[in-house]
């Protein structure tokens, strides 16, 4: 008889790490340190897992992920909202860490999510970085937002904080440009990118950090990725507006500025979005639209390893 395939799923809690496997059934709790972590490490040796999976849980599966890969284990992390989409469809509703594992391993038993690239260390540190830039500058910003209608007494301290914030941002600039520069990789790939008319440090840099993927999926995987891919919202007669859903926010918050940039000065993408404007699309519609189409440039750029040359690519 063939060996069935073996599926595990781990639930991370700041204190403990829960197992699953399935079709065993078999069920785990260890401590989430290093002695936990090698011991979790050790029985999925043994059993052999075809796929592992883990929630993202805002940083706290690093550890583990990290260890996960270093041994050539077969394990990819997932939205939260997914997993506990599927635990709801057969009515489970109540929920513990043990349960939990328990979805995780029936998750990756049915649905088997396809594995995906996991960032190195490096370039993990990089997107740290970069989301330290986003947090410091929306701090900035709020600050900013205060200081106008803030007391006498207040506004000097909130003035010295947006100064402090000032400061902090450039030095994680300059931090970020050291870290590209020690890498001939990472140099290449910025200087191909920001060969595009309105491609800036902020959009090649995220670009970087948070979509390694880039040049390796075709331009409908991408776009959905991204999450500037448009689905149908059909019902028997009924045709409902074509929306965008998921994807990652970051990478789509920067070009969504980087188009706005681009339907201005890019030779390629301004008459494409003027054309789509001119047919009377909406203006959100349109710059979506032009997104999808820079970010098929960029996609086919990487893959090929060629830099911006301003042909009129086929419409997307």
């Amino acid at each position: 008889m063939q060996t069935p395939l073996v599926f595990v799923g781990v639930d991370v809690s700041k204190a403990r790490l829960d197992v699953a496997v399935r079709p065993s059934g078999e069920l785990s709790s260890v401590t989430y340190d290093a002695n936990g972590i090698t011991t979790v490490l050790a029985q999925l040796r043994q059993v052999r897992p075809a796929l592992i999976v883990m929630e993202a849980t805002g940083g706290l599966e690093q550890p583990l992920l990290r260890a996960l890969l270093d041994a050539a284990l077969p394990v990819i992390v997932v939205n939260p909202r997914q997993v506990r989409d599927f635990a709801k469809a057969p009515g489970q509703l109540a929920k513990t860490d043990t349960l939990d594992a328990q979805v995780l391993a029936r998750f990756a038993e049915v649905i088997r999510p396809a594995l995906r690239v996991i960032p190195d260390a490096p370039t993990q540190e990089l997107a740290a970085l970069l989301a330290r830039r986003r947090q410091v500058l929306a701090m900035q910003q709020a600050e900013q937002n205060r200081l106008d209608r803030a007391f006498d007494r207040v506004r000097k301290r909130i003035a010295a904080h947006v100064h402090w914030l000032s400061d902090e941002r450039a030095r994680l600039d300059e931090e970020l440009d050291d870290m590209i520069q020690r890498s001939p990789v990472w140099r290449a790939r910025e200087e191909l990118l920001q060969s595009v008319p309105g491609i800036g440090p902020v959009m090649s840099r995220t670009v970087l950090a948070e979509l390694p993927e880039l040049g390796l999926l075709n331009r409908k995987q991408m776009a959905a990725l991204v999450g500037v891919a448009t689905f149908n919202r059909d019902s028997g007669r009924l045709r409902g507006h074509r929306t965008i859903w998921g994807g990652r926010a970051s990478v789509r918050t920067v070009l969504y500025m980087a188009t706005l940039v681009a339907t201005r000065w890019n030779p390629v993408i301004r008459p494409f979005y003027q054309r789509l404007r001119a047919a009377g699309k909406a203006p959100k519609v349109a710059l979506v639209a032009a997104m999808r189409k820079l970010l098929t440039l960029l996609n086919a750029m990487v893959h090929d390893g060629t830099p911006w040359r301003p042909v009129a690519a086929p419409d997307v």
